[in-house]
C-alpha cells in the first residue's frame, strides 16, 4: 500500500459526497492513519468513524490559528506524527466583482487562503521533526482561468493565492524534504455542485472538455494520493491539473 505507516491529515473532510471525504477514504485504503478536521466536531467524528475505528475526526476552523494549533497537537500525541496534510477546506460565493463586500472577501480569504496558511503553519514543524512530509494543497482551475462555474473572483483570487503559496512553501521548505504540491480541479461532482446546473449548462461544460464528462471526487483523490506518496518523491511546487483537459495550455 502507498501509503503505509503514514499519518494524514485531510481538512474539510466531513462532506460525505465531497473531495475531502473521498481524499481520506482513499488514503485510508492505502494504509494511512487519517485525521479528519471540520467545521463541526459531530460531523468529522462521523466522517473518521466511515473510515474504521483507527482513525480521529476532530472539529476546528481552519481559519483560526488556537483552534488549529489544538488540532493538529492532538493528532501529533495520539498517533505521534504527522506525514501528510491536504489543505481541502474552502467555501466559495457566485458573486460579481461589484456584489463583493468587505465581509464576503474577508470570509473567502479567510477559509481558502489564510487557513492553507495556518493549516500548514501548525503541520511544518512535525513533519521538519520526522525528516520530511508532503502538504497537497486543493486549488482551483478558476484560479487559472479567471472565474468558474460557483465562484466569484474573490474566490478566483483566493485560489490563485493558494498556488503562489504553496510555491512558496515549496521553496523555503524543500531543504527539510517537505514537498508542497498544489491540485487545480474542475468542475466536480459534489455536494457543492449537486442540482445547481441544468442539462443543458451541463452539457455545454462537458462540450468544453476533452474526456468530456465532469470530474468525480476519486479523480482528485487519486491525485492526492500521488502526491502525498513516494511515487511524487521528487516532485516539490508543482500545480497538478484535473480537469480532463479543460484547461490545456
Amino acid at each position: 500500500m502507498l501509503l503505509s505507516g503514514k499519518v494524514a491529515i485531510v481538512t474539510g473532510a466531513a462532506s460525505a459526497r465531497g473531495i475531502g471525504r473521498a481524499t481520506a477514504r482513499t488514503f485510508a485504503e492505502q494504509g494511512a492513519t487519517v485525521a479528519i478536521i471540520d467545521l463541526d466536531p459531530g460531523s468529522a467524528a462521523a466522517a473518521a468513524e466511515s473510515l474504521g475505528a483507527k482513525h480521529l475526526g476532530l472539529g476546528a476552523n481552519v481559519a483560526d490559528e488556537t483552534a488549529v494549533a489544538a488540532a493538529v497537537a492532538a493528532v501529533a500525541e495520539q498517533f505521534g506524527r504527522i506525514d501528510i496534510l491536504v489543505n481541502n477546506a474552502g467555501i466559495t460565493q457566485p458573486v460579481k466583482t461589484l456584489e463583493i463586500g468587505r465581509a464576503d472577501y474577508d470570509r473567502i480569504l479567510d477559509v481558502n487562503l489564510r487557513g492553507t496558511l495556518i493549516c500548514s503553519q501548525a503541520v511544518i514543524p512535525h513533519m521538519i521533526r520526522a525528516g520530511g512530509g508532503s502538504i497537497v494543497c486543493i486549488s482551483s482551475v478558476s484560479a487559472q482561468r479567471g472565474g468558474g462555474i460557483f465562484g466569484g473572483p474573490h474566490y478566483s483570487a483566493a485560489k490563485a493565492g493558494v498556488l503562489g503559496l504553496a510555491k512558496a512553501m515549496a521553496r523555503e521548505f524543500g531543504p527539510q524534504q517537505v514537498r508542497v504540491n498544489s491540485i487545480t480541479p474542475g468542475l466536480i461532482s459534489t455536494d457543492i455542485t449537486a442540482g445547481k446546473l441544468s442539462d443543458a449548462q451541463e452539457a455545454e461544460i462537458r462540450a468544453g472538455i476533452p474526456l468530456a464528462r465532469l470530474g468525480r471526487a476519486d479523480d482528485v483523490a487519486n491525485a492526492a494520493l500521488y502526491l502525498a506518496s513516494d511515487l511524487s518523491s521528487y516532485l516539490t511546487g508543482i500545480t497538478l491539473d484535473v480537469n480532463g483537459g479543460m484547461l490545456i495550455h
